[in-house]
């Protein structure tokens, strides 16, 4: 194969707009499936964007997670990754650490959850009907509802929940904080993390925080730093996603007021319609999930040489025309529906049913109690938040 090594082009190509999807990913999608760019941190990279190519490097073990460690990749956030968790290491420890905590995703942890999850949802839409309209379903539900049930699952004082949430909007964040921000946020986090590890150790728990630090003190499974880091990844990566898709959820329906009323006609769709809103709704601002080739591949007609960097584009695989009949289009009743929307390959969110099953709640009990939900404001007027890796509105005001 000639090697051909196209000049890269600065990204994220353009600050993103609300929930519209980058334009550019459709045309290299059919002209330069793999493109290279630029990144404010790290070099270039390619870009991958087709369905075929996304899930290759996210399965593919010559594409390695691990080759990231201290090193500096190419990436959007300043901070380096520098400890080995669930989202950072190849198998065989990847598939240890996920061992780990496999048994609170359980079916039978998801089911309990879930109830947890409906408990916390009514209680939140009780204040908000007591309150009357307008409400802010961001304050109001996206956010405290993933909060309650992080908090239960992994066994973290709702208390805090003001200390560590802040703490992970500005370690999760691109440019709307500093370099310096950033790393302190990250460093707050492990510091609580910690502490309630020390916690756990002076009156031991059966949650998941509480079987870590079993795992670590009896049995040696993993060291104290995985420990941390574990529960730090399982704290951010249980809020942040789930929170701002609640809210973007609910925001393309009421601004798809035909597939809400075949949603409303037919609550027997809450499945298929969640698995849609996953595929259509792009919930990052960039590429992620960034791969180091451990040795030279071909991939997407293009030779990837050892050692170069490989960035997939999620969102724009799951509008792959390839794979999704009318893909631009948000259709409800979808089937089948292979989306990426929680990756692929080892690296499958380990979390994926827990997140499914809040929103089904979310969603399904929203729009069963208030069956006249609807926008409280223009939607010209409602502001999106900037600077971070996930997308999400500030609020989302609405009446009934």
């Amino acid at each position: 194969m000639t090697r051909s090594v196209p000049a890269a082009c600065p990204y994220p190509f353009r600050e993103p707009t609300a929930l519209a999807l980058e334009p550019e990913y459709a045309r290299l999608r059919e002209h330069e499936p793999l493109s290279r760019i630029t990144l404010p941190y790290g070099g270039d990279a390619w870009l991958a964007v087709r369905h075929e190519d996304v899930r290759t490097v996210l399965s593919d073990p010559r594409f390695s997670r691990a080759a990231l460690l201290d090193r500096d990749v190419p990436r959007t956030s300043p901070r380096r990754l520098t400890d080995a968790t669930l989202h950072t290491v190849d198998p065989p420890e990847h598939n240890r650490l996920r061992r780990l905590v496999s048994a609170a995703f359980s079916p039978r942890q998801i089911d309990r959850l879930a109830r947890h999850a409906q408990h916390v949802t009514d209680r939140l839409l009780d204040e908000a009907e007591e309150k009357g309209p307008p409400a802010d379903l961001v304050a109001g539900l996206a956010a405290p509802l993933p909060v309650a049930v992080i908090c239960e699952m992994l066994g973290v004082p709702l208390a805090d929940r003001d200390r560590f949430t802040g703490w992970i909007d500005v370690a999760l964040a691109t440019s709307a904080f500093s370099s310096d921000e950033i790393h302190a946020a990250f460093t707050r986090l492990k510091e609580y993390l910690a502490e309630l590890v020390a916690a756990r150790r002076r009156e031991p728990s059966d949650d998941l925080l509480g079987s870590l630090v079993e795992a670590r003190d009896r049995e040696g499974r993993l060291s104290e730093d995985e420990l941390v880091v574990l529960g730090v990844t399982l704290l951010y990566a249980g809020l942040e996603t789930t929170s701002n898709h609640i809210g973007n959820f609910i925001y393309l329906l009421l601004t798809h007021p035909g597939q809400l009323a075949a949603l409303r006609a037919d609550p027997g769709l809450l499945d298929r319609a969640v698995e849609e809103l996953l595929r259509f709704t792009p919930i990052v601002t960039s590429a992620g999930f960034t791969r180091i080739a451990r040795e030279d591949v071909e991939l997407g007609g293009v030779l990837v040489r050892a050692g170069e960097a490989v960035m997939v584009q999620i969102d724009a695989a799951n509008r792959d025309g390839r794979v999704f009949e009318r893909p631009d289009e948000l259709d409800l009743t979808r089937r089948p529906n292979p989306h990426l929307a929680f990756g692929f390959g080892p690296h499958f969110c380990v979390a994926a049913q827990l997140a499914k099953a809040e929103l089904r709640v979310a969603v399904g009990t929203l729009l069963r109690r208030f069956p006249g939900l609807r926008l409280a404001e223009d939607v010209s007027r409602l502001t999106w938040r900037r600077g971070r890796m996930v997308r999400g509105l500030d609020r989302l005001p609405v009446t009934w």
